[in-house]
């Protein structure tokens, strides 16, 4: 199974150590959203989707990225960092987004993430030293229970 994984991972890498660990289990190919040509998605049988969460949502430069695809019948992830709100709602725009455009999302995956925005530069942000190595294995436990694809909404946090 040929796997993409794109993602913006914008301030503190948080997104990308996240990304990184599920690629090395998926041999997945990782790209940034500008760094692709949407042609290219049409080689791939499952392709990730994954940010840090602003203000309850995805990076902007992903949202965009999504809304300049083509209409697809690809099999997806959606996966994230967050200083602390629910998964469930974080997701919930990209989700829509991504069925609009086609996509069969199989998995969802979050984790807390180090987070200096706003107001919490102030105290030394939250959630220091996250991702953290447990956060990281069950990334990777996310990961291969994709590379079999038993296709579920089962949230791992």
């Amino acid at each position: 199974m040929k796997t993409l994984i794109i993602y913006e991972s914008a301030h503190h890498g948080n997104t990308e150590k996240i990304a990184k660990a599920m690629a090395g289990v998926l041999e997945a190919d990782l790209l940034m959203p500008d760094e692709i040509d949407a042609k290219i998605l049409l080689e791939y049988d499952l392709i990730g989707f994954g940010s840090g969460i602003y203000f309850g949502k995805h990076h902007k430069r992903l949202l965009a990225f999504i809304d300049s695809l083509p209409k697809l019948n690809k099999k997806g992830f959606i996966f994230s960092t967050k200083g602390g709100t629910p998964t469930w709602l974080n997701h919930k725009k990209l989700k829509k987004k991504l069925s609009e455009k086609g996509f069969d999302i199989v998995k969802e995956f979050s984790c807390k993430g180090f987070d200096t925005f706003g107001m919490l530069k102030y105290i030394g942000g939250i959630n220091k030293n996250r991702p953290n190595e447990k956060d990281l294995e069950k990334a990777k436990i996310f990961a291969k229970e994709l590379s079999v694809l038993q296709p579920s909404n089962k949230e791992i946090n």
